[in-house]
């Protein structure tokens, strides 16, 4: 299921950091000190790759699904 701007807002950290997943390989990164990182997962050569697109709340989920680009599964 895709995030919400209400999903993202009201995610609290938790001891371990945990992933919020969009589509097309986004997700949100909440670290333990209450950071939350935008990253996107990919495949490049068979390897599995992570790319950062910028931190919440500075780039909102808008932001982010621009950032990422055309998701595949659209």
């Amino acid at each position: 299921m895709a995030l919400t701007n209400t999903t993202v807002k009201q995610t609290q950290p938790v001891v371990k950091p945990q992933k919020l997943f969009d589509d097309g390989g986004l997700y949100l990164c909440v670290t333990p000190e209450g950071g939350k990182y935008w990253r996107l997962k990919y495949r490049f050569g068979g390897s599995e790759m992570k790319l950062a697109l910028g931190v919440y709340p500075e780039v909102m989920l808008e932001t982010a699904r621009e950032r990422r680009g055309p998701s595949p599964t659209r």
